[in-house]
């Protein structure tokens, strides 16, 4: 009894030309076998909760939603996708070697926030390395 993997759409989660860029780029430095970028959100940060990626051979498709960009995916699981709804993914280089993915958009999650980590990047971004 095989599922469908969820597709993921802009309304759920969204990358910038310049995010999409850098991970197309990452993606062709990996071994093919690698089904794409998975985002998660683990405990911590400012507002309870940092945001993470990783590369990931693992898709479940009872868990896993997928948003099919050109040349990779970008996987996020339904714990980590409550956490990330509507929210952008940007890259930015800040040129001398300072640059990292940043997460825009971030809902209010209570409290916290403004510490500078991904998990605060509600206008400028804060970023993720």
């Amino acid at each position: 009894m095989s599922e469908a993997v969820t597709a993921l759409g802009a309304e759920d989660l969204s990358l910038t030309a310049g995010a999409q860029a850098k991970f197309t780029e990452l993606m062709q430095q990996v071994d093919d076998h690698v089904a794409g970028v998975r985002v998660f959100a683990s405990p911590g940060g400012c507002s309870g909760v940092s945001f993470g990626m990783n590369f990931t051979d693992q898709i479940n498709a009872e868990e896993d939603g997928v948003l099919q960009c050109e040349g990779f995916q970008v996987i996020v699981d339904q714990g980590t996708l409550q956490y990330l709804k509507g929210v952008e993914i940007d890259f930015v280089d800040r040129g001398d070697g300072n640059a990292s993915f940043v997460f825009n958009n971030l809902p209010s999650m209570g409290g916290g926030g403004g510490c500078g980590g991904c998990s605060s990047s509600q206008s400028q971004g804060g970023g993720c390395s």
